[in-house]
């Protein structure tokens, strides 16, 4: 029998794809983030328990934990658990402080882990991360790549790292991590990523930086042209170019590069409170509280208006977005998990 339809008119049948917050602690400091500073609450076990009946109804195949950092939540390997047995697909999303400690267990419970790594070295990553624990993400990668669930790892672009992108992907081998991608940070959205004051942390590209940029992406499409092909850098040569095109369009030399998205027709974001949003980048509106129901926060009338306002390009978010993601909707099934999923992430983690 085929699935439902995953619309009817502009309210959602289904949800395919869930990110839930498990709290909005973190153990890093990073400097284009607000969770560690402002960051108290965690997802309680009891407001879990509660989705589940609207994750059966709602037909959601892959459940994406993030946060903060979703590893912090004391609860979070129970969380985990009841998502599986309810027959959700689990994808975590971390930055990795902690996967060492916790590999056995997240590997037994994870069919899929990224960890966010930002830099090749202990000085880069401390400058960016404010920790000086590069050693220990290391380990934590290495450690489920043996336990049997090799991590992808997530790098965001910056002023401070850019210039280490081809170490990237050779460190990527080293710590025998399945897949790296890039992605571009996010400095045209004062709100996204816990950020509750006004955002200046000055972590873009500079204009001195593009020619230096372009020409280590022509390094990396030449030397790692097989690394390309085989999908191991999950960007094409033309997606990671975007990158600049974006850098360069923050400082008026041309257009922010096109964005194609439609992850808020599949996909929504639960927060700790309750509250739903379409993406990691745009807030819900007042009405989409959940209050264990998540039909109702998913298809309320506020965010069906703000559903319809993304679809018309009308969101100034999504003019500078770094992280759009568009699937075919009649499609979906199957690709959901980030090695069908390119392109789809967070900062947050």
């Amino acid at each position: 029998m085929p699935a439902d339809p995953l619309h009817r008119g502009s309210l959602l049948q289904r949800l395919p794809l869930v990110t839930l917050y498990l709290t909005e602690r973190c153990n890093s400091r990073c400097v284009t983030c607000d969770y560690w500073r402002h960051g108290r609450t965690d997802l309680s076990l009891a407001a879990a328990t509660r989705l589940l009946p609207s994750l059966t109804r709602l037909q959601t195949q892959v459940a994406l934990i993030s946060g903060g950092e979703p590893l912090l939540n004391p609860d979070w390997a129970q969380i985990a658990q009841l998502l599986k047995d309810n027959g959700q697909k689990l994808w975590l999303l971390t930055s990795g402080l902690s996967l060492a400690k916790h590999a056995r267990r997240a590997t037994e419970l994870f069919d899929a882990i990224t960890v966010s790594l930002d830099g090749t070295n202990r000085a880069t990553y401390a400058a960016i991360r404010g920790l000086d624990a590069f050693d220990k993400v290391c380990e934590g990668i290495e450690a489920a790549a043996r336990a049997g669930v090799p991590p992808s790892l997530r790098v965001t672009l910056q002023r401070s790292n850019y210039r280490e992108l081809p170490g990237f992907v050779d460190l990527a081998r080293q710590t025998g991590a399945r897949q790296i991608s890039f992605l571009a940070v996010d400095v045209a959205n004062p709100h996204a990523f816990g950020r509750t004051d006004d955002f200046a942390a000055d972590v873009a590209l500079r204009p001195e930086d593009l020619p230096i940029f372009e020409q280590l992406l022509g390094v990396l499409e030449q030397e790692y042209a097989e690394d390309f092909r085989s999908a191991y850098i999950a960007e094409s040569p033309q997606k990671l170019r975007r990158i600049l095109q974006y850098f360069a369009a923050l400082h008026g030399q041309g257009a922010y590069p096109p964005v194609r998205c439609n992850a808020p027709e599949f996909s929504a974001v639960v927060g700790v409170k309750g509250q739903m949003q379409p993406c990691f980048f745009i807030p819900g509106p007042a009405d989409a509280q959940l209050h264990g129901d998540v039909p109702g926060a998913l298809n309320s009338t506020g965010m069906v208006a703000l559903r319809a306002s993304i679809r018309a390009g009308e969101r100034a978010e999504c003019a500078t977005c770094v992280c759009s993601l568009w699937r075919d909707l009649d499609k979906i099934e199957g690709t959901l998990l980030p090695e069908r999923l390119v392109g789809f992430g967070s900062e947050a983690v």
